[in-house]
């Protein structure tokens, strides 16, 4: 689920991954791991960066805004 919010988001906000990767101070190479699901468990300090790049919260990043949406229901 991580690594389809990421892709998701970033799509949405019309990045690459390398300009993603460039404003969240991660490798590009580890950002694509993380989209592939080869990193399956990056670091809370990764997690964390890309979310900021993102302009959204951990909480959805993590978890997407979906679920957030049908917890309000």
């Amino acid at each position: 689920m991580l690594a389809e919010n990421i892709r998701r988001l970033r799509k949405k906000k019309g990045l690459s991954q390398e300009k993603l990767a460039r404003l969240a101070d991660i490798s590009n190479n580890t950002l694509i791991k993380i989209e592939q699901e080869v990193a399956k468990e990056p670091t809370i300090t990764t997690v964390t960066k890309i979310a900021s790049a993102l302009g959204v919260s951990i909480d959805e990043l993590v978890k997407g805004s979906k679920n957030n949406e049908k917890r309000k229901l």
